[in-house]
């Protein structure tokens, strides 16, 4: 069984050329990476491979290039630099995937950096806050290397882990990241969290990620009835659905009466509530994003973001034209489920304009531009303008349907970019 160790000690098990998983997110291993990065100079081509991690992702720094290259399977802002500049990669792929490629060997693990809590009184840890792809890449890992932190939750679900499973343990004792929760929106925001919420139907199982427009349409909906939440993120906005019983889990076709997540992001408060509470359970990604088993909810309603749409309906989510800006993540994952199940909803939501004020639907798409989710698949998309229906709808119809929900000043331009190419007609 893993003793306790050092650091820098636990990080002497890596080796040039190793494959290094990192657990992220709120569990992003500050200690043991910062402990690796220290290695540089005595180390060559380490790949890692991750999420989105938060903090300073010292390894992904242009001073140790020579020793690190990230493969980023989702884009944060630490990483953005680092993909663009040429000295990390980004991966497209659904997150429902991910596990996969660990326990498929398609990319081997020699190593997993993880993230946990201290064990209980038979020798389990928990995962924690980010069950997600870890839970894989601690099965398959040859090397499993843990900081074990009294400040990481105890989840419930498929997070524990016996002791004997680890090659060393670090013991810490550091604060979690944390995002804010919101406690108010704009005007804009407010405004689409409304139309969101309007077509949200009681009963509903919900999906939905961080951010101020889920935030907004979460409190659009205390008025709502006896909805579930099978969800990949679980955030802070959750929360006063869950103590006001607005959110009961009971309809769900599976783990009726509990909140199913992947991950969870917030702040101490949510971190708090979702301690030892057998009301939420954490589980591998592989199967929170499984169509087959999203399609079995009732009315599932999928609530994600996009970058830009193009008056056909292609949605680009994770790039802003060839700046790779984040990933493609859950997105198609449960818009597929969400359209599958009976009664479910597949939504984009959007601000109409850009911070610069550009149009956000747009008549063609920034060169480079990625599209995660294509117009045969996109259903709702919705801004602060109104909702449009694009299912089963023509080029034509959705064309106007969707310049009927972009900013009044960008409409005369888009419908004259759309009678050039012979998609506006009269009976649309």
């Amino acid at each position: 069984m893993a003793t306790f160790v050092s650091a820098a000690q636990a990080v002497q098990h890596i080796k040039s050329g190793d494959r290094v998983f990192v657990q992220g997110q709120a569990a992003t291993p500050t200690v043991l990476l910062e402990a690796l990065t220290a290695r540089a100079d005595e180390l060559r081509n380490i790949e890692t491979v991750h999420l989105h991690l938060e903090g300073t992702a010292p390894h992904a720094q242009a001073n140790v290039s020579h020793a690190f290259r990230p493969n980023a399977l989702f884009v944060g802002p630490n990483l953005r630099a680092a993909v663009a500049e040429g000295r990390a990669d980004y991966t497209p792929i659904f997150l429902s995937e991910i596990p996969r490629l660990f326990r498929a060997g398609v990319l081997p693990l020699d190593v997993a950096l993880v993230h946990v809590s201290p064990p209980d009184s038979h020798g389990y840890v928990s995962l924690g806050t980010s069950v997600d792809t870890t839970v894989a890449a601690v099965e398959c890992a040859k090397v499993v290397i843990a900081q074990v932190n009294p400040n990481m939750p105890r989840t419930l679900g498929d997070g524990a882990v016996h002791l004997s499973r680890f090659t060393a343990l670090v013991s810490v004792d550091v604060p979690l990241f944390e995002h804010a929760a919101s406690t108010g929106g704009t005007v804009l925001e407010d405004a689409i969290g409304r139309r969101v919420a309007e077509l949200v139907e009681d009963g509903a199982t919900l999906q939905m990620g961080i951010g101020a427009i889920p935030d907004a349409v979460l409190r659009s909906l205390t008025s709502h009835r006896e909805l579930g939440v099978h969800t990949e993120m679980f955030s802070d906005g959750l929360l006063p659905l869950i103590e006001k019983g607005v959110v009961t889990n009971e309809h769900k076709a599976r783990q009726q009466g509990r909140t199913v997540a992947s991950f969870v992001m917030g702040t101490r408060r949510l971190y708090d509530f979702v301690h030892d509470n057998r009301s939420i359970e954490l589980r591998d990604c592989s199967y929170v994003n499984d169509t087959s088993i999203i399609r079995r909810h009732p009315k599932v309603t999928a609530i994600n973001s996009a970058i830009e749409v193009d008056m056909t309906g292609q949605v680009v989510s994770d790039s802003i034209g060839e700046r790779v800006f984040s990933g493609v993540g859950g997105q198609m994952d449960f818009i597929r489920g969400a359209t599958l199940s009976a009664g479910g909803k597949a939504i984009i939501a959007l601000p109409s304009v850009t911070s610069k004020g550009e149009s956000r639907i747009t008549a063609a798409l920034q060169p480079g531009g990625g599209v995660v989710t294509t117009r045969a698949h996109v259903r709702y998309v919705v801004t602060e303008h109104g909702v449009a229906d694009l299912y089963a709808k023509s080029l034509s119809q959705r064309v106007q349907a969707l310049i009927g929900v972009a900013a009044p000043q960008h409409c005369e331009a888009l419908e004259k970019e759309a009678r050039r190419r012979n998609l506006w007609h009269s009976r649309a």
